[in-house]
């Protein structure tokens, strides 16, 4: 038997609450930054067409994250999941307009997480590519859907959906700022929630059976409930992003505004900015959103404009996208993330 003395306790305790304090002063001073000093100093179109994508598509990729990088399943129908909670939050609003905007947002997470489950069922039974070949039908089917039935989008002729009255406690949230505090507060909230799961029980278990599914269930993980809990919480993730990404940046959207381009761009923000890396998604969200814009401002600058067309443009995005997924995958499979502790591991100087 350990017998630890008083005098040596109390040290040990003094150490950790002063190894807590500069954690939590940082926490404080990013908090700070992004609902204090972001909103001051970023002007409209910073908030437009930056910060607001990049925060919605980053929400996305933790969502395809905790389903691919924890436990180690595939899914190309994360657009499904995300026109999920589109269509559902705006029939929410338009429907029952007295249920409050954060409960109308856990709903249609909720929703498109049933679907989630529901099309999660064939990893039971099979795994890699035919598991991606099977979730790739979510991805046609619900852009069918959305695309040929009037009354998601409210018998509009033009089946398109746009954006309610976003308002909270009587504030009005349709500015630029109040869009952009919706979403860093929403992402905010569910990345603490991403991190308490996969430290928990739960993403101990996922982890286990992305490593070897079957020793996983040797030693008392039940599998195929983790595994369906797995698609339901990426589900829930990707139908809030999806909310967002409509009513917080687009302002609308109809049924080809998730098509199989933005599964594969939320596929690509997972293999760019780090699997199984919390932080990574926000590195690969910025890469997907900003190389548009930097393209087009290098065009731009050097006199280009009148020689490359936009055609020529969306081709080198995915000439970039796939060259670097390739050196990555090759190079270093964990991403900017990894990149970025190794870098900071090199100009960090040692104790």
């Amino acid at each position: 038997m350990t017998v630890t003395s008083p005098e040596l306790e109390q040290p040990i305790a003094l150490g950790k609450a002063r190894g807590l304090m500069p954690q939590r002063l940082l926490i404080g001073a990013g908090l700070a930054f992004v609902f204090v000093g972001v909103p001051l100093i970023g002007n409209d179109y910073w908030l437009n067409s930056i910060i607001i994508p990049t925060i919605a598509m980053s929400l996305a990729g933790i969502g395809l994250n905790l389903l691919m990088g924890y436990t180690g399943l595939v899914s190309l129908g994360s657009g499904a999941f995300m026109a999920i909670g589109a269509f559902a939050t705006y029939n929410l609003l338009l429907r029952l307009p007295f249920i409050p905007l954060p409960v109308v947002l856990l709903l249609a997470g909720l929703i498109a997480a049933l679907f989630g489950v529901f099309f999660g069922l064939p990893s039971l039974r099979i795994r890699g590519f035919y598991l991606a070949a099977s979730t790739l039908g979510a991805q046609f089917f619900f852009q069918w859907l959305f695309t040929n039935f009037k009354w998601f989008s409210n018998d509009t002729l033009t089946l398109t959906i746009s954006a309610p009255r976003l308002e909270f406690l009587g504030w009005d949230l349709s500015s630029p700022v109040g869009r952009y505090l919706l979403v860093a507060a929403t992402t905010g909230l569910l990345l603490w929630l991403a991190y308490n799961i996969v430290t928990s029980r739960i993403g101990r278990d996922w982890m286990a059976i992305r490593d070897m599914n079957t020793a996983a269930a040797v030693i008392g993980t039940r599998v195929a409930n983790r595994q369906l809990l797995a698609y339901g919480v990426s589900s829930f993730y990707c139908g809030i992003a999806g909310a967002l990404w409509a009513f917080g940046y687009l302002g609308t959207a109809d049924g080809y505004t998730f098509n199989l381009d933005k599964s594969f761009q939320v596929l690509f923000i997972v293999l760019i900015g780090g699997s199984a890396s919390l932080f990574g998604n926000f590195l690969g969200a910025a890469f997907i959103i900003l190389t548009p814009i930097l393209l087009d401002v290098g065009t731009s600058t050097f006199g280009l404009s009148d020689y490359i067309d936009q055609a020529v443009l969306a081709n080198a995005q995915r000439i970039i996208f796939g060259a670097l997924i390739i050196i990555l995958l090759i190079k270093e499979p964990d991403g900017l993330a990894r990149l970025l502790k190794q870098l900071a591991r090199k100009i960090t100087p040692q104790r």
